[in-house]
């Protein structure tokens, strides 16, 4: 996508169309649109905000890493949300708490401070916009503190593992990085799923075998 249209903006944040033609030109510049590979950081822990992204293509992820190099997966951003950090950092004009890498080749447009600021100011369906993304995300990670909280890593594997179907494209790494753990008890867990039946494991790829049976473990665990 070398350009963006009106129309496509509007379909992915409807909320815009509240917004001025000035504002909307504003927004739709052609140096306001930005194109990344997969793997690209998009801010750091500790680094200023510097717009309030919108996702047109693409995903991100965004992360809490520990001084280990150890990464807790928090949410991801696809086309039609934002980044409630980003937003958060705005509004409290304070730094990054966490780090945004793209999970896919991603195309967005950062909007700039003084227009999120005055839109957040004037504009009610674009400020009602950000204050949903916030309720929904605050959900989320109230979802995954329980989880970390009172939820034994294999359950949260399990869990994970139903939420991407029956065949499933992914390294073990990449899966301990979404649970915050290491590669190795990832490794472990999963030949112990393969040996019960649940699953089988092949090069990168996972072939869930006893859907029910893995359910059941994931709600109850090994009781």
């Amino acid at each position: 996508m070398t350009h963006m249209s009106r129309d496509h903006l509007l379909t992915l944040y409807p909320a815009l169309a509240s917004l001025s033609e000035t504002d909307l030109a504003l927004l739709l510049r052609p140096e306001a649109l930005i194109h990344l590979p997969a793997g690209t950081p998009l801010f750091a822990e500790t680094q200023p905000c510097r717009g309030f992204p919108l996702v047109i293509e693409g995903s991100i992820k965004v992360v809490k890493a520990t001084a280990t190099g150890r990464e807790m997966l928090l949410y991801r951003v696809a086309p039609g949300d934002s980044c409630i950090i980003s937003s958060s950092c705005l509004l409290g004009n304070t730094p990054y708490s966490a780090q945004g890498v793209t999970e896919t080749a991603v195309t967005l447009l950062v909007m700039p401070i003084a227009l999120f600021e005055r839109l957040m100011t004037e504009n009610r369906p674009f400020r009602d916009f950000v204050f949903h993304l916030f309720s929904e995300r605050i959900a989320e990670l109230m979802q995954l503190v329980e989880e970390v909280a009172f939820h034994r890593l294999d359950q949260r594997l399990a869990r994970l593992l139903l939420t991407r179907g029956d065949e499933i494209q992914a390294t073990h790494q990449a899966l301990a990085d979404e649970l915050g753990s290491v590669r190795e008890i990832v490794s472990r867990l999963l030949k112990g799923f393969s040996a019960q039946g649940f699953l089988s494991l092949s090069r990168e790829h996972i072939s869930i075998r006893d859907r029910d049976g893995l359910s059941r473990f994931a709600a109850h665990g090994s009781e």
